[in-house]
This record gives structure tokens, C-alpha cells and sequence, in this order.
């Protein structure tokens, strides 16, 4: 790895989740300074003591709690160069099953989450001339798949967000765009990628015929992040094994 990152100052939210560690690691071996933001204190500490990096624990679907994880950037590296947000959930139910609570979490930990996010992101990039957001979004954003509505729903919105965010902020030099996975291996997907049945079903319906790897989503966020992928902005990129655009054969 080389220094892409060096002088740059980056806050993962998320950051102690499958991907969000993979960007860190990333972030780190490329020389950036990580302030790794999420709720599990001991999994964010025992990143921190890895990496060398500052953890500071958020809840991602309190405005306040956002806007205190962003002073808490500025304090230690007197400025915030990029933002990603790994946080998300999953819930595979179709809609007559999902209850009132089980939308609302979805909405606020998906799309209500990187809004706060940006929203805080912006306020002080407009100030230091600009930056990276990277939200996270699903291949289930653009695709119908069963059981899916209330995440899909979320992740549409995340969608559409950045896209917007991207239009608003982009004479302020502030570029946004989104990944949008397949299912990916990580600790949240664990009761999927961990049932033999499920996960041999999940990869046939992919066309590249598997499950994604928490460090191939890593690889794509952090190749946008970078400054030098500067002519970049509005995009969402599939990380999906081909499934959002591809037909497999039947």
C-alpha cells in the first residue's frame, strides 16, 4: 500500500463493523488518520489499540450524538477530509409481517442515519473546502427482491439522498456518492452467510455465482473516498457480484 491518504482525516461511522473495519484498515495502511465512530465500545477500542486510531462512541440516529462525533474529528485533526457511513441493519420480512417498530428502526439506523450524517458533513466542509461522503446503499435499492420493502425502502432513500447532496454541495467542492452491495460476509449478515441453505441460495441468484467479501466493499468505498478520485460525484456504484444489473442464466 502506498500513502493516498496521507494529511487526509476521514470518520467512519460504523467503523467497527465487517466493512467499516475494512475501510479503516485500509485508510490506515494508506496513511489517513481514522476516527472510528460506532456504538460496540469494546469492538471500536480494540480497533483503535490495532490501527493506533481514536474511537468515539455515537448513536448514529441522534442528531446531537452526530454532531458531537464531527466536533470530536475537528478537535483531534482540526478538520474532516471524508465521511463514510457503514452503519446499517438488515430485515427480510415482506410488508404485511413487518411491524410499525421494525420500519421505523430500518428507516432511522438506514436512511434517517445518513442524513444526519451528511447533514453535519457539509456543515463543516463548506467551511474547509470541501471533501468525500460515501454512503452505503443495497442492491436491493434498484432491484425488487422478495421480502425485502422496508430495507429497500431505506436504502432507496439513501440513494436519493446522496444524489440530491451531491447536486446541493458540489459548487462547495463536496462529493457524494454511494456503494450499493449484494450480500456480503460480515458479522451482521452472519445469520444468512452462516445458514448453508440460505447462503448457497443467495450466491446462485448472484451472477459472478457468490457471497461478496467485506473487503471488496472496503476496496470500492475507499477508491471513492480518495482525493483522487476527484472528478467523481453523484454516483452509486454496485458491489453486487453482478446481481443489480447482470441476468444470470437460469
Amino acid at each position: 500500500m502506498g500513502n493516498e491518504f496521507e494529511g487526509q482525516a476521514i470518520i467512519v461511522f460504523g467503523g467497527a463493523g465487517g466493512i467499516g473495519s475494512a475501510v479503516c484498515r485500509r485508510i490506515a495502511s494508506e496513511g489517513g488518520r481514522v476516527l472510528i465512530a460506532g456504538r460496540n465500545i469494546d469492538r471500536l477500542a480494540a480497533l483503535g489499540t490495532e490501527l493506533g486510531m481514536s474511537w468515539h462512541s455515537v448513536d448514529v440516529t441522534d442528531p446531537g450524538s452526530v454532531d458531537g462525533c464531527f466536533s470530536k474529528a475537528a478537535e483531534l485533526f482540526g478538520k474532516v477530509d471524508g465521511v463514510v457511513n457503514c452503519v446499517g441493519s438488515v430485515l427480510l420480512k415482506p410488508a404485511h409481517l413487518t411491524t410499525d417498530a421494525e420500519w421505523a428502526t430500518t428507516i432511522a439506523t438506514n436512511l434517517t442515519s445518513s442524513f444526519y450524517i451528511v447533514r453535519s458533513a457539509c456543515r463543516g466542509m463548506t467551511k474547509t473546502g470541501g471533501g468525500s461522503i460515501v454512503l452505503c446503499s443495497s442492491v436491493a435499492a434498484g432491484r425488487g427482491l422478495i421480502n425485502h420493502e422496508a430495507i429497500a425502502a431505506a436504502k432507496a432513500g439513501v440513494e436519493g439522498l446522496a444524489l440530491a447532496s451531491a447536486a446541493s454541495y458540489a459548487r462547495q467542492r463536496i462529493r457524494v456518492n454511494c456503494v450499493a452491495p449484494g450480500l456480503t460476509r460480515t458479522p451482521l449478515t452472519q445469520s444468512l452467510t452462516g445458514n448453508e441453505v440460505v447462503a448457497k441460495a443467495s450466491a446462485a441468484i448472484h451472477p459472478l455465482g457468490r457471497i461478496g467479501e467485506s473487503d471488496e466493499v472496503a476496496s470500492a468505498i475507499t477508491w471513492l473516498l480518495s482525493p483522487r478520485q476527484g472528478w467523481i460525484t453523484g454516483q452509486v456504484i454496485g458491489v453486487d457480484g453482478g446481481l443489480g444489473k447482470v441476468q444470470s442464466r437460469g
